[in-house]
């Protein structure tokens, strides 16, 4: 049986890349010009896939807002999942606006077109109780693993404590259309629907199929995972805006002065503006209406809409929320640094800094490596900024 309706599940709000998901979901965060989820709803409809239903919940006014009721004459239907219980959970509330089997994803990673042509097609021939796009990643315990025997799962291993698995849950599946009334009968862990708890149930006794994938497979679980998304979507070139030069893309409606640099890979969105003599790449993603001013240096960082960075600013390494607005002078150097996360220290890992959205850094703010500064706040002018600041915080020199 044929696969044509696709189901989105964006409804979380991905805590661990905090500040940058406290007013938006993490679907919504930038890959390099322009949101996650957008990417997610290009594979699916370059697939052929005729119908969207998308599963919201977090701040879902931000998704239903930028997208509206179609995407690229697809439609659209919204479903909400109130209360954030599970993947298993979030599928289960689309079963009244599915009819026959769904492809399922999530919204909140990257994929190409192919992967979720290939799992349909290996569905529609063999017609199993599901079939699960698997990947091979080098780093299988980051995402939980899956045994494959003769193109079957065999086994789900959530958290593997060997570095023997190769292969993990590549979150692209077709599912025959009871998985709705699986996943109802499946017992709630710690309050939570996992699907894979009710993937899990399935294998011993129905037929689940594993194909493997290959193309862009690309997550962001933590801040810093959001400038190798940008890499990924740069060397792709899986951009808005038009080629200019090798490498180097430029929306129709951005202005660069002829005296301002471009290195490659890099790309300006929309509206956006790059004053005289700036220099921005390589690995820089400009998004809608930024504005780079004179002298300033952008490189490996991606900087969201409405971001302004002033004369004689280097930001290396950064991540900008929408709305952020870089002071004269101010640097953010790069890393490597040490980042907390939570409660947890990450280890030399390559931020330069995070500025969540609307905060306002005066001129000449130093921003050491791996600070992440919240919403809202306020940086004046001369602040050295460090570790983690709070949102509304405001830190004078």
């Amino acid at each position: 049986m044929s696969v044509s309706t696709a189901v989105v599940l964006a409804a979380g709000e991905g805590t661990r890349l905090r500040p940058l998901t406290r007013n938006r979901p993490k679907p919504m965060l930038p890959a390099a010009d322009r949101p996650i989820l957008e990417h997610v709803f290009d594979a699916l409809v370059t697939a052929g896939m005729d119908r969207l239903v998308c599963v919201v919940g977090y701040k879902h006014d931000r998704v239903q807002d930028h997208f509206g009721p179609t995407y690229r004459d697809v439609p659209i239907e919204y479903v909400r999942q109130h209360k954030q219980l599970g993947s298993g959970h979030a599928l289960l509330q689309a079963r009244a606006t599915v009819d026959g089997p769904p492809l399922v994803v999530n919204g909140d990673r990257l994929i190409d077109a192919s992967m979720v042509e290939t799992v349909a097609d290996a569905y529609g021939r063999q017609n199993p109780a599901a079939t699960m796009g698997v990947v091979e990643h080098p780093e299988a315990s980051q995402y939980g693993a899956v045994a494959v025997r003769n193109d079957e799962i065999t086994d789900i291993i959530e958290k593997p404590t060997t570095d023997e698995y190769r292969l993990i849950n590549g979150g692209i599946y077709a599912f025959d259309a009871s998985i709705f009334d699986e996943i109802a009968d499946t017992p709630r862990t710690a309050g939570e629907l996992a699907l894979t708890d009710t993937i899990d149930r399935l294998l011993d006794r129905e037929r689940v199929t594993a194909v493997r994938c290959e193309g862009l497979w690309a997550d962001a679980t933590y801040p810093w995972d959001l400038l190798t998304v940008a890499d990924e979507v740069l060397a792709r070139g899986r951009l808005a805006g038009r080629e200019r030069d090798d490498g180097v893309w430029v929306h129709d409606d951005a202005r660069i002065h002829e005296t301002a640099v471009l290195r490659s890979p890099a790309v300006v969105g929309p509206d956006s503006e790059v004053a005289p003599c700036a220099v921005v790449g390589p690995n820089a993603a400009l998004g809608r209406n930024v504005t780079v001013g004179p002298n300033a240096t952008i490189e490996r960082s991606v900087l969201d809409a409405d971001t302004r960075v002033a004369a004689g600013v280097t930001l290396l390494d950064t991540v900008t929320g929408q709305d952020v607005d870089v002071g004269a002078g101010s640097t953010a150097p790069g890393g490597p640094a040490d980042v907390r996360v939570g409660n947890e220290v990450f280890e030399d890992q390559r931020l330069g800094a995070v500025l969540a959205d609307r905060v306002t850094a005066a001129g000449d703010v130093t921003l050491a490596p791996g600070t992440l500064v919240g919403p809202n706040a306020r940086l004046h002018a001369g602040a050295h900024v460090r570790d983690q600041i709070p949102e509304g915080a405001e830190v004078l020199r």
